[in-house]
């Protein structure tokens, strides 16, 4: 499938549809954000130079979303990577091209902007987001740790 969606920046009126796709039981459930508190974090995140808030998009309708970071390095030359969090495709659309849409997008962000690599993490339990990833051509590498601070 070619171009099966545009990706964008998020907008402010993008973040019902957004919260709505992030209400999929593989992701937040029923412990999404409410769109005040999201309307919140999105104006934040515009405050950082390189952290964004993307969407897919078909027609007028937002189909899927992701967010994106570009951090600087003292380590690796000062070269910047990109981290993707909170990949999120309409479950009615699963396996359409919207998600490869969204991480060749990120990748073009990264390269545009100097980055030296492009990191992901993925819920152990995720197994389906495990294959998509390996046939993106993405590498399986380190581990990914966490401590939960609540």
């Amino acid at each position: 499938m070619t171009n099966p969606c545009k990706c964008r920046e998020a907008l402010r009126a993008d973040l019902p549809e957004i919260l709505r796709l992030y209400a999929q039981p593989d992701l937040d459930g029923d412990s999404v954000i409410p769109l005040a508190q999201a309307e919140k974090v999105l104006d934040r995140m515009g405050r950082y130079p390189d952290y964004r808030l993307y969407v897919a998009e078909t027609g007028n309708r937002v189909v899927g979303a992701y967010t994106l970071a570009i951090l600087d390095n003292f380590c690796h030359r000062g070269e910047p990577h990109g981290v993707v969090e909170d990949v999120a495709v309409d479950p009615a659309l699963h396996r359409g091209g919207i998600g490869k849409a969204m991480m060749e997008h990120a990748i073009g962000l990264c390269r545009q902007k100097g980055c030296y690599k492009l990191t992901l993490s993925s819920n152990l339990k995720r197994e389906k987001a495990h294959a998509f990833y390996d046939a993106l051509g993405f590498e399986r590498h380190g581990y990914s740790f966490r401590t939960d601070l609540a």
